[in-house]
């Protein structure tokens, strides 16, 4: 990873104390969604990313309205795949939208506009990954790549980005993506009325806790027990299942949505 620490870049000093979060669901990804020059993509151009990355954070400082304590991303990326440390790890972001959303999910911004330069580089979509691995291994972030659009109502991160982000967010080459097949297929009804003891049953939990929809006084854990019934019978409520189709039993399509990671 080509890193640049906030020293590195110039930044200045956050206004009052950054929050601190333990952990994340994953990492949202955003552009700028203002003009980029398309100059700023040249191979020779990465002197101009430091001063560019200085006026996002001197502008957040100086929005009165939104009252940013820093820049509001945790990262940004420019166009050349260096990586600039912006809140940093186990910091609460200011970018996706309410307060809620800043504790789910990290900010990443991509260097890259809603005109001018909008599409990303490989170096950058590479530089994209890094971070993401930066902040899962330094700041506990989950598994989740999401685009800013996905729970906020906003064009971000603009259609070529959030393209990339829907097929995985792969490394340049096809690595580092995130295939369907990577999920738990759906072990059918009959399987949980049996109340089993299984490691889906576990990874079906750490799901609907990474959702915030869980029950759990402990756990979850391998055996299946009221609890994940009742856990689960939330995570189709929150989907708009109501009545006995919200009874806590799994159903395919719900299933499906809550995408559980392969055991």
């Amino acid at each position: 990873m080509k890193f640049i620490t906030r020293a590195q870049w110039g930044a200045r000093p956050s206004r009052y104390a950054l929050a601190y979060i333990k952990n994340t669901r994953g990492v949202k990804i955003h552009y700028e969604g203002t003009r980029v020059p398309e100059s700023l993509g040249r191979a020779n151009a990465h002197d101009q990313c430091a001063p560019r990355v200085r006026a996002i954070q001197a502008s957040h400082l100086a929005d009165a309205k939104e009252n940013y304590s820093d820049v509001a991303y945790n990262a940004l990326v420019c166009p050349h795949g260096h990586v600039f440390e912006g809140r940093g790890a186990h910091r609460k972001t200011g970018a996706n939208g309410t307060a809620t959303l800043n504790s789910q999910h990290y900010a990443v911004c991509a260097l890259l506009g809603s005109s001018g330069l909008t599409e990303p580089t490989d170096a950058q979509l590479a530089g994209l990954r890094d971070a993401v691995e930066w902040l899962r291994a330094d700041g506990a972030a989950g598994s989740d790549i999401k685009g800013h659009r996905d729970g906020y109502a906003t064009a971000c991160p603009g259609g070529p980005l959030y393209a990339w982000v829907q097929r995985g967010a792969p490394r340049p080459g096809g690595t580092g993506g995130t295939p369907a097949r990577r999920f738990e297929p759906f072990p059918g009804a009959d399987f949980f009325r049996r109340s089993p003891r299984s490691p889906i049953v576990t990874a079906m939990g750490r799901r609907l806790v990474a959702e915030g929809v869980a029950v759990y006084r402990e756990g979850p854990g391998p055996q299946w027990t009221e609890a994940d019934r009742r856990s689960y019978a939330r995570w189709q409520q929150h989907l708009g299942y109501r009545g006995v189709d919200a009874d806590g039993w799994p159903g395919r399509k719900s299933w499906d949505a809550l995408k559980v990671p392969k055991v």
